[in-house]
């Protein structure tokens, strides 16, 4: 199975042992939003919980032993719109060692939840 593969499914089912797996030990993640970084304990944290955002048309776009780009629409529990939303990984020792997102909101009025 892919990496990426391993991790929406690990995500869709709410498995913070199996992301833990996938996630490497220097991981982090550069979101969207806010200017935020975050590290693999805080990735786990957000997720396996009552707010963690679901995903759907989850896509491998590209992805190879080093990189892969993913494509899914992510649904979020606080009231916020549901975005189409890119990541950029990268992979070491098997496992992801970063992300990037980048996404487009899927509603004409869409207010990035605390931009108020």
């Amino acid at each position: 199975m892919s990496i990426i593969a391993a991790y929406n499914e690990a995500w869709d089912n709410n498995d913070a042992e199996a992301l833990a797996e996938i996630l490497h030990d220097e991981f982090v993640f550069n979101p969207h939003v806010g200017g935020m970084t975050m590290g693999k304990a805080d990735l786990l944290g957000f997720a396996g919980g009552d707010n963690t955002p679901t995903s759907e048309n989850n896509r491998i776009l590209f992805e190879n032993d080093e990189v892969g780009v993913s494509h899914s629409i992510i649904h979020f529990a606080n009231d916020s719109d549901s975005e189409a939303v890119l990541s950029f990984l990268r992979f070491k020792d098997g496992k992801i060692v970063s992300m990037e997102t980048g996404a487009t909101p899927l509603s004409d009025d869409y207010k990035l939840v605390g931009s108020e």
